[in-house]
């Protein structure tokens, strides 16, 4: 078995709504060339493979057949969108060939599954993932389908009891955990700015799952503004503890580096270092609760050269265990590429802070309720935990 398996293939730049759109193709061309620079797909322990596209019935585990058939037919003829299905939107527009390069991201997200649940590799990596928006029954928040979903829908179906799914995006994970609302099988798990501020406006502390699976998903709404330390006191007040006693089988993950301090679409002020610092942690528990099997999938991320790269990168590399330190230069060849092609100036270095630890402290420090950062992490808690037989009060 191979430390990790990492998903590329050239195609997935296709997926392109434009060149004024938030989500550009680059971030994903930049991201493949740092990690090649930085010598972390040469290990022997590493695979990287291309990809096919996911069939219709692979899409059909999530999706409706009608939205199926009207990105299908957007795809055809882009000039046909109407709004309708969530498509020819400011933030979802129509383009051509859109099935097919969305569907390769499925697929990418699918091989990644089989890697990981197949034994062929510890880990899997697609970074042209992590399409979390997308609905049963419509397209959102520039994700035209699911792959996540239809990822683990693909393992539930093999037999795997227990997914968890750990959402890292400033933005709430909406659409896998509608797909798996009611589904104890999946516990969804999603730390994220609050939707009082910013899209989709939901994940909220008290949404906690359905009937059939009342307590499966775990949701922290953090107030704008949260930092490195109050974005890791609530991922590590929150999710170890929820996957502990969850139990998971398989560990899936979405790293959206849209919690940055220089993204221009959110308002959490994270450093890559806080990233990676999450990276590792749920590469840990990887280890620690799942013999290892972890699908690691990208997300959104909307600085496309200062951030982007350089997150996915260190994910990658975690994935690899080939971590690169934080204050490894960025290689000259990259940052020649990116000013020649992109007409831009690249980072200096793999962190943000120079080596610098992070301080958060740990929940068993003392709980804050006058700071609204503790009184976030407490309310989720206090939704989340009881039904698992831990105590939101102390660790």
């Amino acid at each position: 078995m191979i430390d990790a398996m990492v998903v590329w293939d050239q195609r997935f730049t296709a997926y392109d709504f434009g060149p004024g759109h938030p989500m550009h193709p680059s971030r994903l061309d930049l991201t493949h060339r740092l990690s090649q620079d930085l010598g972390i797909l040469d290990a022997p322990t590493v695979r990287v493979e291309p990809t096919e596209a996911a069939t219709r019935e692979d899409l059909l585990t999530v999706h409706t057949p009608e939205l199926v058939d009207r990105v299908s037919e957007l795809s055809a003829d882009p000039g046909l969108a109407d709004g309708s299905f969530g498509l020819g939107s400011e933030d979802t527009p129509a383009f051509a060939g859109m099935h097919e390069a969305t569907s390769l991201a499925v697929g990418g997200t699918l091989k990644a599954c089989r890697a990981v649940w197949e034994g062929q590799a510890a880990h899997a990596v697609n970074i042209a993932g992590g399409l979390h928006h997308a609905m049963p029954d419509r397209s959102a928040g520039f994700c035209v389908y699911n792959d996540i979903a239809v990822g683990i829908s693909w393992l539930l179906a093999q037999g795997v009891e227990r997914v968890a799914y750990v959402d890292l995006d400033v933005h709430h994970g909406d659409g896998v955990e509608r797909v798996f609302w009611n589904d104890p099988r999946v516990l969804t798990c999603s730390i994220h700015e609050s939707g009082q501020a910013l899209f989709p406006g939901t994940g909220f502390p008290g949404d906690t799952g359905g009937p059939d699976a009342p307590d499966s998903a775990v949701n922290v709404a953090l107030p704008p503004g949260s930092g490195d330390t109050a974005w890791l006191r609530a991922f590590y007040a929150v999710v170890p503890p929820l996957l502990r006693a969850f139990r998971p089988q398989v560990l899936v993950t979405q790293h959206g580096c849209d919690c940055h301090f220089a993204d221009p679409l959110a308002h959490l002020a994270v450093s890559i270092d806080g990233m990676v610092a999450a990276t590792g942690a749920v590469h840990d528990l990887a280890h620690e609760l799942c013999g290892g099997r972890w699908v690691a999938l990208g997300g959104g991320g909307y600085e496309l050269v200062d951030v982007v790269p350089r997150a996915w990168t260190h994910l990658t590399a975690v994935a690899a265990h080939r971590p690169v330190p934080l204050t490894t230069e960025v290689p000259q060849s990259w940052l020649d590429y990116t000013n020649q092609v992109y007409g831009r100036v690249g980072p200096a270095r793999m962190g943000d802070l120079g080596g610098r630890d992070i301080e958060y402290g740990t929940w068993s420090e003392g709980y804050q309720p006058e700071d609204p950062v503790d009184a976030a992490v407490m309310a989720s808690r206090r939704a989340s935990f009881p039904p698992w037989g831990l105590d939101p009060w102390f660790d």
